[in-house]
């Protein structure tokens, strides 16, 4: 068996990209039944070939991969996905809103695809695409972390987007407390998203806060949202103390797709501290560690992220990944 690659040997492809400016807008979206879900879907148009599919992250939704799916769609189209509810995707009755069930929306998306996909996965949208890529390896070509949601217990409040978050679901406390965050308007809610996910804040166009703005204030409106992000909080929490056979750090090592992990060094929701040991873990994985960057890489730094991503597919196609 040949020699594991160093670990932070990541090459980036020098293939030419599109340009960013202006602004791409979000990508058409349509509802799409995904099973007995009924999903709403960003898809991005590209040549024939193993397609891109995108996983958002803990409060995000598919406009979280608009950029980087603009910049990889020349080699690959794909679809970014709303989770059930999160973005538009409203859930199923009965749905519990763990890792696990998350993952089986996905992997049935991934089969209406049509076979092997490119998989990328951001945060909670991480540890879910590690769940697919663990559990169903034919269908994962590459797969490509940012981020990944793996255990990280630290109690310390700069990793909520509004320090009072921690005490929403409080008895006594927390229906108080729940009434002022609701309080606020969808851009002060968006605002506080980017303060929290971005090393700087000041590098997200506004015509992205008038998109995410316009988001927070439609899901305002649906009785399922808050119940959705307050059940998945809780599953991710659940997921991280779970011991044994069923922890994610025992999952890492089942997946046999080549790997990317990508990490910001201001990551201040996952601490860049699980980079190394989730690259580690496994184990045909790389790691690239960006500085001046924070929780969503592919939203802050989506060149860099798209040359590395290029890199790798191009490494895997020469097998030298």
């Amino acid at each position: 068996m040949p020699a594991r690659a160093p670990l932070t040997h990541v090459p980036l492809s020098t293939r030419a990209l599109p340009s960013l400016d202006p602004v791409p807008p979000p990508w058409p979206a349509a509802f799409e039944e995904v099973g007995t879900a009924r999903l709403h879907v960003r898809r991005t148009p590209g040549p024939d070939g193993v397609p891109a599919v995108y996983v958002h992250g803990l409060g995000g939704s598919s406009t979280n991969w608009t950029d980087l799916a603009a910049l990889l769609a020349p080699v690959a189209g794909g679809s970014a996905i709303d989770l059930p509810g999160f973005g538009y995707s409203e859930p199923e009755d009965g749905f519990d809103f763990t890792l696990q069930a998350h993952a089986d929306v996905v992997v049935r998306h991934v089969e209406k695809c049509g076979g092997r996909v490119h998989l990328f996965g951001n945060s909670m949208g991480g540890a879910i695409a590690l769940l697919v890529a663990a559990q169903r390896p034919e269908l994962v070509e590459t797969l490509t972390l940012i981020s990944p949601a793996v255990p990280d217990l630290r109690l310390d409040p700069r990793r909520l987007s509004d320090p009072r978050m921690a005490f929403a679901y409080l008895p006594l406390v927390g229906a108080r407390v729940r009434a002022q965050l609701a309080a606020l308007g969808p851009r002060e809610r968006a605002a506080q998203v980017i303060k929290l996910c971005f090393a700087d804040p000041s590098r997200f166009p506004d015509s992205r806060l008038d998109e995410l703005t316009e988001e927070h204030g439609a899901r305002a409106g649906f009785a399922w949202a808050a119940p959705a992000m307050a059940r998945s909080t809780f599953a991710i929490f659940r997921a991280w103390s779970t011991l044994g056979k069923a922890s994610l750090w025992s999952v890492a090592p089942l997946v046999r797709a080549p790997t990317l992990v990508v990490w910001g060094r201001q990551d201040r929701v996952i601490s860049v501290k699980r980079a190394a040991r989730t690259a580690r873990a496994i184990p045909r994985a790389r790691l690239l560690v960006l500085p001046r960057t924070g929780h969503v890489a592919q939203m802050e730094r989506p060149v860099v992220v798209a040359k590395a991503v290029l890199g790798m597919w191009e490494h895997v196609e020469a097998g030298t990944w």
